[in-house]
């Protein structure tokens, strides 16, 4: 029997057997296959491996860690708030809460306007879909809802943000509110509801606008012909623009409404309030889906003015009546008190209606009125510049007396005018007045007497231009009453220097004759006319007109009444300013306002007509206080072109002190 040879496994290769036999063992050729694997292996290991290159990746992977650590720092430290912002964005936002505007109230408390909802629309940029056939999907159904605005036009809303402000990652503005549209009607409004929680960036607000109104009036159709002169008083508020939001920065947002004219411009930050915050957490699409924190508004104060709106009703209709019947449409009309300077009214003709700024007025309508003959926007009553014609005769004579150049007796005869050389300057009535001292140069206007007292004459010294001046700015004229609306004008007071400078003439007396009388370049405002008035009816105190008598809390409690301390006093003698009053005193009872006798009360005051143009009617003008005794309010009423004081301004003033010391009074 044959032994079986043993086989080692480590000599077992492969192709080494044939046909189930095995090769003889060869120890030399395993021993050589063993060292010379060995030898290879080392040989690529060692090829494979540079000790150099190792330097290289080190380098550059200390490198990519610096990269990345200064990149963490500069996004984390630098830009970390930015970025955190932007991120909660996503998730946690900030909106503001508008409060409640004011409310204005006449000075017996009766509402002038009210807030009424308001539906808005707006975008938020960064949440508007960034794929453009969505987009323009939701913008052509917006279109067919609003009709008004076509899907063209909502785009080009959008795209109206630059691409750098559309990237939440690249600007915050991107969250900041796009005014889109306002005033969206209730169906409309509606159908936007329901449909605004599945669009992206598509906000609806209801927000609150406001309503004016005119007590006793229960439409607003009964305003388009009369009691549209509130308008100048309470002004409107309006969408704010650019430049608006631009100057008042961080308090206001592009779909805010700001007081615009008026009432509601002057006192802005009274009437518009705090704004609230809330926090809440938003969805995919912007949407609102809790509220994680709030801070409450603050509402605005509430507005008690010093109008009669009664009586603002009344002198409206009493002027617009009289301008029909005169075929004319330029006046204005002032009532205030004396003793404190309160307007109780004013009255611009024409005027406009504020409520169709209010509700956002059209192209179409506002280019009827910025385009109109006679400018329904302009207040006459504070911004019209016009000569003051005789109603500055009190005020010269008030001067006279004080600085002594004439007492209560000194008397002048006027034979119909005076000459100086190739000049002539005439009286109103030919042939004169007779002798005449201050009483009756005020009663019946007589040119002559402020003439001497002006300018002088021969032997006799009048005032001169300089204390003319003076006088004139004591009592007002030259300068800003500091009413509480804007867009006073100062009116003019001219002087030797000025027409030496701009006219390049020197002053001669007749220009001294002329501002004597309320000519040539003096220009005047029926406020100021007013205010200068009130100084005689309350026996010598300046008071600066305003309209603001109480601040009131969003709840009505008084926060701060007005002061009605004189801007100026006892700058002219108790008993001059007597002697001007009783000569105001017998216009009525004897001069050229005589038919002023039939109201209830005693009236004392002054008529004016002034010239303007060689080619147009003068200007009439009547300035006036009652009860003479104790004076409760001072009237000034201005027509343009409407010829003669006495003619055409009397009988508007009369009929209503008639009403006022009449009927109105019959009722309190």
């Amino acid at each position: 029997m044959k032994k079986n040879k043993t086989i080692n496994p480590f000599t077992i290769q492969s192709g080494r057997f044939k046909d189930g036999q095995i090769n003889k063992f060869n120890k030399s050729s395993w021993f050589e296959d063993v060292f010379i694997f060995d030898k290879k292996e080392r040989e690529m290991v060692g090829n494979s491996f540079n000790p150099g290159k190792l330097k290289i990746l080190s380098a550059f992977f200390i490198f990519l860690l610096l990269f990345l650590l200064g990149k963490s720092a500069w996004l984390q430290i630098v830009k970390g708030d930015y970025y955190y912002s932007v991120a909660e964005g996503n998730r946690v936002r900030i909106e503001r809460i508008e409060p409640k505007r004011g409310v204005i109230y006449d000075r017996f408390g009766r509402p002038l306007v009210r807030n009424r909802a308001n539906f808005m629309l707006y975008f938020i940029p960064a949440d508007i879909s960034k794929d453009e056939k969505e987009r323009n999907l939701i913008f052509n159904k917006l279109g067919l809802i609003l009709e008004d605005l076509s899907a063209s036009d909502l785009s080009a809303k959008y795209n109206s943000v630059s691409q750098k402000s559309l990237d939440p990652q690249k600007s915050l503005e991107a969250y900041q509110p796009l005014f889109v549209v306002d005033n969206i009607g209730y169906e409309k409004a509606m159908k936007l509801y329901l449909l605004s929680d599945f669009w992206p960036g598509i906000v609806l607000s209801n927000r609150t606008n406001r309503d004016y109104l005119v007590y006793g009036l229960e439409n607003e159709s009964e305003q388009a012909d009369y009691f549209l002169s509130m308008s100048h008083i309470m002004g409107y508020t309006g969408k704010i623009n650019k430049t608006e939001l631009e100057q008042f920065g961080e308090e206001y947002l592009a779909i805010d409404y700001i007081g615009k004219m008026g009432i509601e411009y002057f006192w802005e930050n009274e009437l518009k309030g705090k704004s609230g915050r809330k926090q809440i957490e938003v969805d995919a699409l912007g949407k609102q889906k809790k509220i994680i924190g709030i801070v409450e508004p603050e509402d605005g104060n509430n507005l008690v003015l010093s109008l009669d709106v009664m009586a603002q009703i009344k002198l409206e209709e009493i002027l617009n009546k009289h301008l029909k019947e005169l075929n004319l449409a330029k006046a204005s009309a002032i009532v205030m008190d004396p003793e404190n300077g309160e307007i109780l009214s004013m009255v611009s003709l024409p005027a406009y209606n504020n409520n169709a700024f209010a509700r956002g007025i059209s192209h179409e309508e506002y280019n009827v009125l910025v385009n109109h003959p006679y400018n329904p926007l302009f207040n006459r009553s504070i911004s019209g510049e016009y000569p003051s014609g005789s109603t500055i005769k009190p005020l010269i004579s008030a001067a006279a007396l004080e600085e002594g150049i004439i007492s209560e007796h000194t008397s002048f005869l006027s034979v119909g005018g005076l000459r100086i050389g190739e000049w002539f300057f005439p009286d109103w009535l030919a042939g004169g007045h007779g002798r005449t001292n201050v009483r009756k140069a005020i009663a019946q206007s007589v040119n002559t007497f402020f003439y001497y007292i002006g300018g002088g004459y021969e032997d006799f010294r009048g005032l001169g231009v300089d204390r003319i001046v003076e006088y004139g700015r004591l009592f007002g004229l030259g300068a800003q009453m500091g009413i509480d609306l804007a867009g006073e004008s100062s009116g003019f007071l001219p002087t030797r220097e000025w027409k030496e400078n701009y006219k390049n003439e020197p002053w001669y007396i007749g220009d001294t004759y002329h501002l004597a009388i309320g000519q040539g370049d003096l220009l005047v405002t029926p406020l100021q006319v007013a205010v200068f008035t009130s100084v005689f009816a309350n026996s010598g105190k300046l008071y600066r007109p305003h309209f603001i008598k109480e601040i009131l809390s969003s709840d009505d409690k008084v926060i701060r009444i007005s002061e009605n301390e004189p801007v100026r006093k006892d700058f002219i003698d108790p008993y001059n300013i007597h002697v001007v009053r009783q000569g105001m005193r017998q216009t009525v009872t004897s001069g050229s306002a005589r038919s002023m006798q039939t109201v209830p009360v005693e009236v004392a005051g002054k008529t004016g007509t002034a010239q303007w143009s060689s080619k147009h009617e003068t200007h009439a003008w009547f300035t006036g206080f009652a009860p003479y005794d104790n004076p409760e309010l001072v009237i000034t009423v201005l027509i343009e072109q409407g010829g003669e004081g006495s003619s055409v301004a009397v009988p508007i003033a009369k009929e209503f002190l008639q009403w006022y010391f009449g009927e109105y009074k019959n009722e309190e």
